[in-house]
């Protein structure tokens, strides 16, 4: 993991990301880029008449905005961590995606939900939007964890076909850069159930071509695909929980349509969602 890509917009969801940034950064050696998206109003592009907007007011609040991200930068990160903050005009989910493109950006760390307007300029539907379409894996971030290490991962998944292998060679490469055990989860449910002989089997054939570190097969029983995710992660102390996601639905699970949506509104851990 070379570049990691933090969008912010300054709210605490942000501060929450760039922790979890700063701490990923310094395990990987990755270079941190802080990028803030400005959706200018029609007047500070447009100032002909009858506008409320100066380009001294402009330049104003670009010079205001750089200053905040030199103070993220001088408090969540490291001195040894490279990190680049950069200012884009533009509707923040489609920057985003086209800086982490341009970039080549190896993982996108986001915060979660925003409560206020001033917050939903950059997370909330802007996050749905980018987990949905990312090429490239996202951590969404709930809330801030002074302790937070990365000991203990679970990876959620049927294990079913070869297209999610895919998505857990990703996994790994993130996992790898942490000297953490890996749970291997598949959830049983009355709807959807397989002997715990079946499921071991399936599990076993889904990483045999794999080089794993230290992992445990889980199978575990619940009334709900997301209920099991999130019982199991409890019971364990999980650190982080890896989902696949599909673009034609926001946070949709390779199980059903609303098990990672529900996983992102419920579950206090974060997320690292993979797109299939």
């Amino acid at each position: 993991m070379e570049k990691i890509l933090v969008p912010i917009d300054f709210s605490k969801k942000s501060e929450f990301a760039s922790k979890m940034a700063a701490r990923i950064a310094k395990e990987s050696n990755s270079i941190v880029y802080l990028l803030h998206m400005i959706e200018l109003p029609t007047g500070v592009v447009d100032m002909g008449a009858g506008s409320k907007f100066s380009i001294p007011e402009s330049m104003l609040y670009l010079r205001k905005v750089r200053e905040r991200m030199l103070e993220f930068k001088e408090k969540f990160f490291h001195k040894k961590t490279e990190v680049h903050h950069i200012i884009k005009l533009q509707q923040p989910h489609e920057g985003i995606l086209e800086y982490a493109d341009k970039i080549d950006a190896d993982l996108i760390v986001m915060g979660s939900k925003g409560h206020s307007k001033f917050e939903e300029i950059l997370i909330g539907s802007n996050t749905e939007k980018v987990v949905r379409t990312s090429k490239v894996p996202v951590i969404v971030v709930k809330r801030d964890n002074e302790k937070f290490r990365m000991r203990n991962l679970v990876f959620a998944s049927s294990f079913k076909n070869e297209d999610k292998k895919a998505v857990f060679k990703k996994f790994l490469d993130f996992a790898n850069h942490f000297k953490s055990e890996i749970h291997l989860l598949k959830v049983n449910t009355p709807s959807r159930f397989e002997s715990t002989q079946e499921a071991k089997e399936k599990i076993t054939n889904f990483i045999k071509d794999f080089d794993l570190p230290k992992y445990s097969i889980n199978i575990y029983n619940d009334a709900t695909i997301n209920k099991g995710i999130l019982n199991f992660s409890r019971d364990i102390d999980a650190d982080l929980i890896a989902l696949s996601t599909h673009g034609r639905s926001g946070l949709s699970h390779i199980f059903s349509a609303s098990v990672t949506k529900t996983l992102s509104k419920k579950a206090l851990k974060p997320i690292l969602t993979i797109k299939v």
